[in-house]
């Protein structure tokens, strides 16, 4: 693995593979927000119960929890570029034949929950890959920066042109978001497939390995790792209070502020345009203090941010309050992906990035759960004061990481491979 010196970071080149990656990215998520706005719509529109429009909701969490690390280790074998727009092409013809079902009058909230448990089932194999694939387009010391740039993209396509297009897609006829989401994944899957980055080269597999056994041997490299362990409990332990916090936002607003949907929207805004301006300013801020100090600064200060949200009952601190969480939150999701494909060898990447992502959807559901007890329990204010204390938890779990000059371990065993200062 190549050395990275501490907050070295250079702009990746457009051209070539990581504008067309860039594009297909902030092209999926566009879709991608017209389809998670657009389904539960058409639930209410199916069923007047809340626990069936709430099961749509939930099959876009389970499959991480089952599927999440065999994805991992399926990304490690294969072709990732290769399996990226397989993946999307399969989607985009899921999502067009339920647009025409949906045109035909045969929609139910059993063919809508199958979709979503399909969907994300392929997602984990899709993101796991496109995680991996990422270092074969830019040189290590460009990570940060496309990764910045990626996730300022995506938020961008997602939480300020997306959802607003819904509407005006409804005008035209139900189905109309879905053949949309339906026809940027065909576009990104083309734009994948236009890659030249070649199969990756890989050590042969030893005898007998199974993919069990690849799956053990990748939780073991990140156990072994320093950095990624504390990252990754400090990850676990932040989803546990988004989860409490995003279930119970809206109570928060409407009900503790009485500030309606205007109110609701606005503080969305706030948290988007926040996270814009975490993305414009993470490189020279990363320069300054090293990735996982600056992942040490955001968990403080969203922290702050949190314990602000619950105790202050106005709209206006609300409103700051949740700008500067999405500011330190997108420095947080940045460098803590950066990290991760820094530190983990590329024969494991997949592997360390499902365990990532399946802690993450664990994490979320439980927390959504706790934060509806606390609510009923104490008040509506006070999820937000229980998400404050799973992110200090998660700030103390990180303070070993930021030790400098961790070994890097191979992948199954304790070897130093590099070393990446912190």
């Amino acid at each position: 693995m190549t050395t990275v010196a501490a907050g070295e970071s250079r702009a990746p080149a457009w051209r070539g593979g990581f504008g067309r990656l860039w594009s297909a990215a902030v092209l999926s998520r566009f879709g991608d927000a017209l389809r998670t706005a657009a389904l539960p719509l058409l639930a209410a529109s199916l069923t007047d119960r809340p626990l069936l429009i709430a099961a749509v909701t939930a099959c876009g969490y389970l499959p991480w929890i089952l599927f999440g690390l065999c994805g991992g280790a399926i990304a490690d074998r294969v072709d990732q570029r290769r399996a990226m727009w397989t993946v999307d092409t399969v989607r985009g013809m899921l999502v067009a034949a339920f647009a025409v079902a949906v045109a035909l009058g045969h929609a139910s909230i059993a063919l809508l929950v199958a979709l979503a448990f399909t969907l994300t089932t392929l997602q984990t194999l899709f993101d796991n890959a496109s995680t991996a694939l990422l270092p074969a387009l830019v040189g290590p010391e460009a990570l940060g920066n496309a990764n910045a740039r990626l996730m300022t993209g995506q938020k961008i396509a997602g939480g300020l042109f997306g959802a607003p297009v819904v509407p005006v897609l409804l005008a035209a006829g139900a189905a109309a978001p879905f053949l949309a989401d339906a026809g940027t994944f065909l576009l990104a899957a083309a734009l994948v497939a236009s890659l030249r980055t070649g199969a990756p080269e890989r050590a042969p597999r030893p005898a007998g390995s199974t993919l069990r056994r690849e799956i053990a041997a990748g939780v073991r490299t990140l156990w072994q790792d320093r950095p990624l362990r504390g990252l990754c409990a400090a990850t676990a332990l932040c989803n546990i209070g988004m989860g409490a916090l995003i279930a119970t936002l809206v109570v928060l607003v409407t009900g503790w502020l009485h500030a309606g949907t205007a109110g609701y929207a606005a503080v969305t805004t706030a948290y988007t345009v926040g996270g814009l301006a975490g993305g414009a300013v993470n490189r020279r801020l990363t320069a300054a203090l090293g990735p996982v100090r600056t992942v040490l600064l955001a968990g403080t200060a969203q922290t702050a941010a949190l314990v602000v949200m619950g105790s202050v009952p106005r709209l206006t601190a609300l409103v700051a309050a949740m700008a500067a969480f999405g500011f330190m939150g997108m420095l947080w999701n940045v460098n803590s992906t950066t990290l991760m494909q820094q530190r983990a060898p590329a024969g494991a990447l997949g592997r360390v990035s499902s365990a990532f992502r399946t802690l993450g959807a664990a994490g979320a559901p439980l927390g959504a759960l706790l934060g509806g007890a606390a609510a009923t329990a104490w008040g509506r204010g006070t999820p937000a004061l229980l998400a404050a204390a799973f992110f200090v938890l998660s700030v103390l779990a990180l303070i070993p990481a930021a030790r400098p000059d961790a070994p890097v371990a191979a992948p199954g065993d304790g070897a130093t491979t590099a070393r990446v200062p912190g």
